[in-house]
């Protein structure tokens, strides 16, 4: 029987704690050392302590203190940007495999449907943020049918009962990450990313708006790259779906846009809307923006611990 690799996941938040059930019911190669938290009282370490996870409210500190953290392989952080920076530098000192879930963007972005495994042996991958897995597959869906892609902007907007105190303490970053992003795995020469924090109640499911500029490619061309897309990344986010058809509109030479940094552009303007459905592991279905985070986060890291065991038992 093939032996899993111990895991440990820092910030026992909404994030960190819908990624641990996902770990625990659904990887076969992965499964769960301990849970880190710096809230004794936190729903997450108490659910952690409940499912017979070890766990320490002490932060990376008391994790170091821990035994179970000699076998731990692969560090799943989940705290915020700042936190991430020192958290990293312990944990690279220490050997330890680093998925980051913050906007730090220390090491190379990952989005498992657009660069698959090309950064899997990388001391550290930064999984943009949640907004960006969502929405940078359709910028590069655009972009590789397209001659030009001069400009993608994307709105992501989620529950605000989903952002709990990391994920707004991160919003800054979040957009500045997601936004570069955009450029160097969507393609697009100039990103723009916007988050909104929906009060509605009930909680309304995370959706997202995705506009590019581009040039050289035709409507229907782009219409099926944008669902062939579409379902790549719904192989590991089942809840991932277009919204309705994708909107186009001719912006010609009578009426060019100005893009910040390029000046007047024209070009084939493609509109998406996406809906992401979470899986209700940790809170409820409302919040995609969960789901589609942790399930590219797993699926890095799974792909990674499949690789150690195999080379492992050649």
């Amino acid at each position: 029987m093939t032996t899993k690799i111990k895991c440990a996941i820092i910030g026992s938040g909404n994030i960190g704690s819908d990624l641990m059930i996902k770990v625990m019911r659904t990887s076969d190669v992965i499964e769960m050392g301990a849970m880190v938290g710096i809230d004794p009282q936190s729903d997450g370490l108490a659910r952690a302590k409940r499912l017979g996870v070890a766990t320490t409210h002490e932060g990376i500190e008391g994790l170091l203190k821990m035994p179970e953290y000699r076998d731990i392989q692969v560090v799943f952080d989940a705290t915020s940007a700042r936190a991430h920076v020192s958290n990293n530098a312990i944990l690279q000192r220490d050997g330890k495999k680093v998925i980051d879930l913050t906007p730090a963007a220390i090491g190379p972005f990952t989005i498992p449907a657009i660069n698959g495994d090309a950064n899997i042996d990388e001391p550290n991958v930064n999984m943009v943020t949640c907004g960006g897995q969502a929405t940078i597959p359709m910028v590069h869906a655009v972009s590789r049918v397209s001659s030009r892609t001069v400009y993608g902007e994307i709105v992501a907007s989620i529950s605000s009962k989903s952002a709990g105190p990391g994920t707004r303490a991160n919003i800054d970053e979040f957009t500045e990450t997601t936004s570069k992003a955009i450029e160097l795995l969507g393609g697009a020469e100039r990103g723009k990313a916007i988050i909104i924090l929906n009060p509605a109640e009930p909680p309304l499911i995370m959706r997202d708006t995705v506009f590019v500029l581009s040039q050289g490619a035709s409507r229907d061309d782009i219409e099926r790259s944008v669902a062939d897309m579409a379902e790549t990344v719904r192989g590991y986010v089942p809840g991932y779906r277009l919204k309705q058809r994708v909107q186009f509109e001719e912006i010609g030479d009578n009426q060019p846009v100005r893009i910040p940094g390029i000046g007047l552009a024209t070009g084939l303007k493609t509109t998406i809307f996406l809906e992401v459905e979470g899986a209700a592991h940790y809170l409820p279905a409302y919040a995609g923006n969960l789901d589609i985070m942790t399930s590219a986060a797993l699926r890095t890291a799974n792909h990674w611990a499949a690789k150690n065991i195999r080379e492992r038992a050649a």
